[in-house]
């Protein structure tokens, strides 16, 4: 069994704002979770109203999760392998860092 990631973002961007943001920079978001190592990383996304739902994977473990954009926060949760449930913390951090720099107003 896998570990659940949770983290919450709170912004002042509106909803409609955060959304575009966090659609045109999911891709950037991926790359620098891999940690700019060139890792063949390929996800699945799709739009469910304001809820950007996601899988995929690398190196043969499979990820998939889902950003929740809300008024005041987008809700980043992340459902990871049993193998990386090792490296959540890590993992954490980084979403969370790297979801705040696409959210900073601007």
């Amino acid at each position: 069994m896998g570990r659940p990631v949770r983290v919450s973002i709170p912004h002042q961007l509106g909803r409609d704002e955060a959304r575009r943001r966090i659609s045109e920079g999911f891709g950037q978001v991926q790359r620098q979770m891999a940690g700019g190592m060139p890792l063949p990383i390929s996800f699945q996304q799709r739009w469910e109203n304001d809820r950007l739902l996601f899988d995929g994977g690398a190196l043969g473990q499979q990820v998939s999760g889902r950003v929740d954009v809300l008024p005041d926060a987008v809700v980043v949760e992340l459902d990871l392998p049993e193998i990386l449930a090792a490296l959540a913390e890590r993992i954490t951090g980084k979403l969370s860092g790297e979801t705040r720099k696409l959210l900073e107003k601007k």
